[in-house]
């Protein structure tokens, strides 16, 4: 079984349930997961998890985004983009500097009600089948952010932008609400995303490269070990006897290091071998470093803790 991550382009038309789905019979593995719902008609990077790194998924899905976006002023639809039905025209009127005015000013924190047609849940059932079956319920606002957002070209009604958010961002909500407050109402009419995290647009495959490398067999290639999606944080090494506190995901001290002046934050532990454990957070309270997110697995026997 592969373990780690694809960084996969996804196409318009596929989900990213399609994406998994799909990989599962190019990989010929089950374990494989996505880390966040990209809409059928949206496009870009989408990171996949394999095998033990689909532990990474709900971690990967909580990070930072940046969308390229088309916003298509003048109408407004049900679903926030150009797919749905109609549901307002207005003329466009505004000037290119007022809209820019309008559009940065939603940079920075911003309270955002979600889309009904979204995969968010109320009282146990999808906002997207509630809206299907004509129900419209309250949803509450929900703090997002937007780190910025860089206008890229102006062709009234229709402008490109670039867009950095925090998680839980809809930008087909954010485009509806730039319309709304320019009063001449707008949806969304394309959106790539171009980066995930740490994952690029420029270093995604899309399934048919990955196909063409696992023919070729150079699959591994395309595949990012888990432990590389942590670089971040300082690496740290168990002694020799030392290890089977790790492999058990037990706590240890500093002094089962074989380097003991490592930061007191999170940190990526490795066996005395070179194998990846897991990410580990240091306790000052009780002097321990104590384990965040196991992902070591057994060669004996491929049981992951």
């Amino acid at each position: 079984m592969r373990n780690g991550v694809i960084n996969i382009y996804k196409e318009q038309g596929f989900t990213s349930h399609d994406v998994v789905a799909k990989l599962r019979g190019i990989l010929k593995q089950k374990k494989i997961g996505h880390t966040g719902t990209l809409d059928p008609d949206a496009e870009g990077v989408l990171p996949v998890c394999l095998g033990s790194g689909t532990k990474l998924c709900g971690m990967l899905t909580d990070r930072d985004k940046t969308y390229e976006a088309v916003l298509l002023l003048g109408q407004s639809t049900d679903t926030q983009d150009i797919s749905g039905t109609v549901l307002e025209r207005a003329e466009v009127s505004v000037t290119e500097e007022t809209a820019g005015e309008a559009i940065l000013s939603f940079v920075g924190a911003y309270e955002q009600i979600p889309p009904m047609y979204s995969a968010l849940k109320v009282g146990g059932r999808k906002l997207c089948d509630l809206a299907r079956a004509g129900q419209e319920v309250e949803r509450k606002a929900r703090p997002v952010v937007i780190y910025g957002i860089e206008i890229l070209e102006v062709c009234m009604p229709r402008i490109r932008m670039s867009v950095s958010c925090s998680k839980g961002t809809y930008i087909r909500t954010l485009c509806h609400d730039i319309g709304e407050k320019l009063g001449c109402h707008g949806c969304m009419e394309k959106l790539l995303r171009t980066k995930a995290g740490q994952f690029l647009l420029e270093d995604s495959l899309r399934l048919s490269e990955v196909e063409r490398l696992r023919d070729e067999g150079r699959l591994e290639e395309a595949i990012l070990p888990v432990d590389e999606v942590f670089t971040a944080h300082p690496k740290a090494v168990l002694k020799k006897e030392s290890s089977r506190l790790g492999y058990n995901g037990n706590s240890f001290r500093k002094t089962d290091l074989t380097v003991q002046d490592v930061k007191e934050g999170e940190i990526r532990v490795y066996d005395h071998a070179g194998a990846f454990i897991g990410i580990y957070a240091w306790h000052p309270g009780q002097r321990l470093y104590r384990p965040v997110k196991m992902f070591y697995q057994s060669p004996a026997n491929g049981q992951i803790c």
